[in-house]
């Protein structure tokens, strides 16, 4: 293989013990049949099962097979990011270890690539194997993102993608913890096109999506991409101020007419419940947006390796590397910084 490959394949793993022989044979024949030399890196983001010992043998096995192991659980998105820090190729693929994404699609993708595409993402045209509920309510979060986001999210398009050299380096250039991949490749723009596919049956193992994360996946989403939840609060507020007042004129016009004269206590509690309900609402939303903030100003690497085999020559250290640039400082500032005689 030459030093700098064609492709780099990016695979984040996760308690995937039982989808790694087949996803093994399946990249193995991909790596025959593209045109190009290639690679794989598999991302082990803190495995509780075997994975990280069955990747290791791979490695050992066949060299083209290299791999990274996470310090803890990053998630799925930071570990992505670290398979593609570093990724050597001039094209990198990312693809999920459950095999729901065919590995066969990458030969569409590396031809519109070679047709000088600098994105090419996947389509999912059909979804096998996903309960009605799954299908429904994914459809309701993309057709809704592609609505509240400042920037054009293709709908039905997961992380099963090609990047081009330069749109890989655009991607990396941003560092934010709360990371949304699909999104941030589309912001960076260039070239791009879909290909679409049918997504298989889970192989093996479960998903590592339960409803909760889904629901968090989805919020990082429309928050990361979109400030449509900041503009509704100020709406409800504007509307919940205008209807107490509204509601207060009618109370005092009711009052002077003597339509009533022992003011009832529920109208009260139903009111105060609501405009409390409102405020609560209102915080949040903009707690949310606050609280990311916060986590961005602290500077927290976005993930640490504690292992790796067959890339040592890309870590700044054998055991330990950081997913934040390092601080360069200027030569007056190392002056300054440096002891006094």
């Amino acid at each position: 293989m030459t030093e700098v490959p064609d492709y780099s394949i990016v695979v984040p793993v996760y308690d995937e013990q039982e989808a790694l022989p087949e996803l093994y044979e399946r990249l193995r024949w991909l790596l025959e049949h593209l045109d190009g030399d290639a690679e794989v890196i598999l991302v082990d983001d803190g495995s509780r099962d075997d994975s990280y010992a069955l990747m290791l043998d791979l490695n050992r096995r066949d060299a083209r097979f290299k791999l990274l192991q996470l310090s803890r659980n990053f998630g799925h998105q930071v570990a992505i990011t670290a398979g593609l820090d570093v990724a050597a190729g001039r094209a990198v693929i990312v693809m999920d270890a459950d095999l729901q994404d065919p590995p066969e699609t990458v030969l569409a993708m590396a031809e519109r690539w070679r047709e000088g595409f600098d994105v090419v993402y996947g389509v999912r045209r059909e979804r096998r194997g996903e309960t009605r509920f799954k299908r429904a309510t994914a459809a309701v979060f993309y057709r809704l993102l592609q609505r509240l986001a400042d920037v054009e999210i293709p709908a039905d398009a997961g992380d099963f993608r090609l990047l081009d050299r330069k749109a890989l380096d655009a991607y990396l250039a941003m560092r934010e913890h709360d990371r949304y991949v699909r999104g941030m490749v589309s912001w960076v723009g260039f070239n791009q096109i879909g290909v679409a596919y049918s997504r298989d049956e889970r192989r093996a193992g479960s998903t590592k999506y339960p409803f909760r994360k889904m629901i968090k996946f989805a919020a990082d989403g429309i928050v990361s991409f979109s400030n449509a939840p900041l503009r509704l609060a100020l709406g409800l507020g504007f509307i919940v101020s205008a209807s107490s007042f509204v509601y207060g004129f009618v109370a005092i016009l009711l009052k002077a007419t003597g339509a009533f004269t022992v003011p009832g206590w529920t109208s009260v509690i139903l009111v105060t419940s609501f405009l409390g309900g409102v405020q609560l609402i209102v915080l949040g939303v903009i707690g949310e947006y606050v609280g990311r903030t916060y986590i961005e100003t602290k500077r927290r690497p976005l993930y640490i390796v504690n292992r790796e085999a067959g890339l040592a020559d890309r870590l700044t250290s054998p055991d330990r590397i950081v997913g934040w640039p390092p601080i360069h400082r200027t030569e007056a500032e190392a002056d300054a910084e440096a002891p006094s005689d």
